[in-house]
């Protein structure tokens, strides 16, 4: 959810806001969830002390703790984001999609000051989470209006998505996004998609693309003493730079005393 936030509008929470024709309404954030964990500490520390912590600052909290929750390592949280005053679903189209090549999300981020090697690190972030039936299917029966399977696609593996997602059913149906490691914060991500085993079409491109494989390369290398980065260390800086992105502050915005409304 903090990604979605602060790749439309900065990380200034505008992704909470209800009403209609929201950020929340559009069709990549349609299947976002735990908008109430959010909810609920804005309500504890309002009443804890009202009108000091943004709804903002909770979100990029929250994204550390889901992190350190799931056995990832912690990061300090830069603070002091305002809330932002507009949500608008049409702005979603900054979002990188589910399908987008390898120099499309590349020119995404370095819109937002991000460069490659901090676009394969965040994506690394699909170590943990799922995505619905509706963002994979067209891979498993009819890439490119082949009528067959992306070839990216482990042969092995094709067999396990497609029990998951069969033609033609339920689309809100949710897999995990890395299979064999779910909800434990770790590079194993990386394995899969060097393995043919990513979920996601962007996503296996990372390792198919020369351009972001050399990163991928870099965090499997870690494991085994090649020299490599460590993700866990990298990912929380990169989540620092994006917890930067067009942040509003002093005047700007303001701080909402509930998350899903401007005051």
């Amino acid at each position: 959810m903090f990604f979605h936030d602060c790749f439309i509008r900065g990380c200034d929470a505008s992704v909470l806001l209800n009403g209609k024709s929201t950020e929340k309404t559009a069709v990549p954030n349609s299947l976002l969830r735990g908008f109430e964990v959010i909810d609920a500490a804005k309500s504890k520390l309002e009443s804890a002390c009202p009108g000091v912590v943004s709804c903002a600052d909770i979100l990029a909290l929250a994204a550390r703790d889901s992190v350190v929750l799931t056995g990832g390592r912690s990061w300090q949280v830069p603070l002091g984001r305002r809330d932002g005053l507009v949500s608008k679903a049409s702005d979603t189209a900054n979002l990188p999609a589910f399908n987008d090549p390898i120099s499309v999300q590349i020119k995404k981020f370095a819109d937002k000051g991000l460069n490659t090697e901090d676009m394969v690190i965040l994506v690394g972030g699909h170590t943990i989470g799922t995505a619905a039936c509706a963002f994979i299917s067209v891979r498993l029966y009819n890439f490119n209006n082949t009528n067959k399977p992306d070839p990216d696609i482990n042969p092995a593996f094709l067999p396990k998505l497609r029990a998951l997602c069969p033609n033609g059913g339920d689309r809100s149906v949710r897999v995990a996004l890395d299979t064999g490691s779910v909800n434990r914060f770790d590079n194993s991500f990386f394995t899969n998609i060097k393995n043919g085993r990513g979920v996601i079409e962007s996503d296996a491109k990372l390792w198919s693309d020369p351009t972001t494989q050399k990163f991928v390369h870099r965090f499997l290398g870690y494991n085994k003493g090649l020299h490599g980065l460590d993700f866990g260390v990298e990912f929380g800086k990169a989540m620092v730079r994006l917890g930067n992105v067009e942040v509003k502050t002093r005047k700007q915005g303001e701080i909402r005393k509930v998350c899903t409304a401007s005051n």
